[in-house]
């Protein structure tokens, strides 16, 4: 089945692939016929990865990429790219999160500043290390989130991070047009992951509910009523990455269960 795959052929980067959406995205891709190298934080994690992509009978190669180090980035980038030195898709998936609140102190003002590296600049340092191996007509995905649309108060670093990311996605839309590479960012509300529950227990915390009723209302959030799994983000990500999407690019697309409506 792989081989009839929306992707075969295409050789993708996605980074943050140890778990939740990156991970998602980098299965839905290799059971679309995607040779994908999947960025992982360590070699323990790879192997994780590459297991459970072999029990489903698929192929998955990890590469061990930490985007807060520019040279972990060029490795890793390098690597994927062997061995005929191309690119086809590359998914930007890596990111952290945190609070950060205006009356906060130094520590404050560190994680503000790992937000920022990780998300954007991290995001940077990826596509430059990227743009001498990406083919013409090739596909950039850059995860942003809702908080990209909105601002959420004490999460003014993530916020920040996110709005970036978008920016960073319309001005590569523009600057790469010229060989027909597209650039979108894709925008989750609430996501079932890790990240996505420690952002919940936080709710819980400060409205003091148990933590199966914040995340209830977590979903309530949206007219939907539901929080998305990392598999419906995999398969937007599947859709941006196909050649049925060749005219879509410079858009922050969001996928939150009409939570936003722009």
């Amino acid at each position: 089945m792989a081989a009839l795959g929306r992707l075969s052929g295409k050789k993708a980067l996605v980074t943050g692939a140890s778990r939740g959406i990156g991970r998602a995205i980098a299965l839905r891709f290799a059971s679309e016929g995607a040779a994908v190298f999947a960025g992982v934080r360590s070699e323990e994690d790879g192997r994780a990865l590459a297991a459970d992509a072999a029990r489903q009978g698929w192929t998955l190669s990890p590469v061990v990429l930490d985007v807060a180090d520019a040279a972990s980035v060029a490795t890793g980038v390098e690597r994927a790219s062997r061995p005929d030195r191309r690119l086809d898709i590359v998914v930007n998936n890596a990111g952290i999160g945190g609070i950060t609140p205006l009356a906060g102190d130094e520590r404050s003002d560190s994680l503000w500043r790992k937000i920022l590296d990780v998300n954007v600049t991290g995001t940077w340092r990826v596509l430059r290390a990227a743009h001498p191996f990406l083919a013409d007509g090739g596909r950039i995905l850059n995860l942003s989130s809702v908080t990209g649309r909105f601002g959420v108060a004490g999460s003014a670093a993530y916020a920040t991070s996110k709005h970036a990311v978008i920016g960073l996605t319309r001005s590569l839309a523009l600057e790469l047009a010229p060989r027909r590479i597209t650039v979108n960012a894709l925008c989750p509300g609430w996501v079932d992951t890790d990240m996505g529950r420690a952002g919940i227990g936080r709710v819980a915390k400060e409205s003091g509910l148990p933590a199966d009723r914040a995340f209830e209302m977590a979903g309530r959030m949206a007219p939907l009523g539901a929080v998305l799994t990392p598999d419906e983000i995999g398969g937007l990500a599947v859709y941006l990455a196909s050649d049925e999407a060749r005219n879509v690019t410079g858009q922050a697309i969001v996928i939150d269960g009409g939570q936003v409506m722009p």
